[in-house]
């Protein structure tokens, strides 16, 4: 069905690898509801100190890719990683409390929901990544600077129960099962990105890895 819909040819986890970017977004919003703890999430964040609150990353990526290969949706994934931006307080105290927070809200659901300011990633992660990070000026924003296209990926509740999806580089490469390198990636930190993309090869040997550097 080429670009009008999934593929009917080639492997069946790669059927909407060349569909057009309203089918893909609109299977991601399917696949990544299919976990129900992303679900449960949405669901509670809006009664939660989250400005610009949204899930990223590995929770909605692995939970596509989970989907598409018949798996159990939470197969996989470590912990949900929930994002916001408050550059009012950048002290770690006003962050630990909107982290205590919630942890309190997602205490029954028996993953690890792990919560960090955009505001304040600068301040660490340099020392934490050895590579320098300029400040954000959104939590949206946050996704350019993730290693790869695949990983930069979000999602947030709206108003009408629905999610509303942030996707920098598009979904192409989910649904390619593709990792590969930013392309301005200067600050990705070799280590980081072979420990990342070894631990998804393993789980998901379906993935095509491209190397950082090449």
């Amino acid at each position: 069905m080429g670009q009008d819909g999934p593929v009917s040819h080639g492997p069946a986890h790669l059927r909407y690898a060349s569909s057009s970017a309203a089918l893909q977004e609109n299977a991601f919003i399917d696949l990544i509801g299919q976990n129900p703890i992303n679900a449960e999430i949405w669901k509670r964040m809006p009664g939660l100190p989250l400005p610009e609150g949204m899930l990223v990353s590995g929770c909605l990526y692995q939970s596509v890719w989970n989907g598409l290969l018949g798996h159990d949706p939470g197969r996989g994934i470590r912990d949900y990683d929930l994002v916001y931006y408050d550059n009012h307080d950048l002290s770690y105290q006003a962050e630990d409390k909107v982290i205590k927070a919630c942890a309190a809200a997602f205490a029954d659901l028996g993953v690890e929901v792990e919560v960090r300011n955009q505001a304040r990633v600068h301040l660490w992660f340099e020392d934490h990544f050895g590579v320098p990070y300029a400040p954000l000026t959104s939590a949206a924003q946050s996704l350019e600077r993730y290693m790869s296209p695949c990983n930069a990926v979000g999602a947030a509740p709206d108003e009408k129960g629905g999610l509303v999806i942030h996707a920098p580089f598009g979904l192409g490469d989910v649904f390619g099962f593709t990792i590969r390198p930013r392309s301005d990636g200067a600050d990705i930190s070799p280590a980081s990105y072979a420990k990342k993309t070894t631990r998804m090869k393993k789980l998901w040997p379906e993935l095509k890895v491209v190397p950082l550097g090449v």
